[in-house]
């Protein structure tokens, strides 16, 4: 049978490295483009959009739609970059263990 306190301080080991992976994730920045890079948004490694930047001839009111648009791309590729670096990250923690659940991040 376990020893529960082993169990119990292996439980608390890999509490402190998940709050360290998610630290390192908080620190660490991912950049998604679109439009050839017209449009760039930069965001942390859990996904959080910390910076977007758009190259000033593309603001002509009539082109709102078409920024709208690269707007949304880029932002949806800097979360995949995070969701994916998320990923490698933690498979890294769990020694490409496939958990049967869904970490909080």
């Amino acid at each position: 049978m376990p020893d529960i306190l082993k169990i119990l301080q292996q439980a608390q080991q890999m509490q402190g490295k998940l709050q360290q992976v998610q630290d390192d994730l908080a620190s660490r920045t991912v950049t998604g483009a679109a439009g050839g890079g017209m449009v760039r948004v930069e965001a942390d490694g859990k996904g959080m959009v910390k910076r977007v930047k758009i190259e000033p001839h593309l603001l002509n009111p009539a082109e709102v739609e078409m920024l709208e648009d690269l707007v949304a791309v880029a932002v949806g590729e800097a979360q995949k970059k995070a969701a994916e670096l998320a990923a490698s990250e933690m498979g890294k923690l769990t020694g490409g263990l496939d958990l049967p659940f869904k970490l909080p991040f």
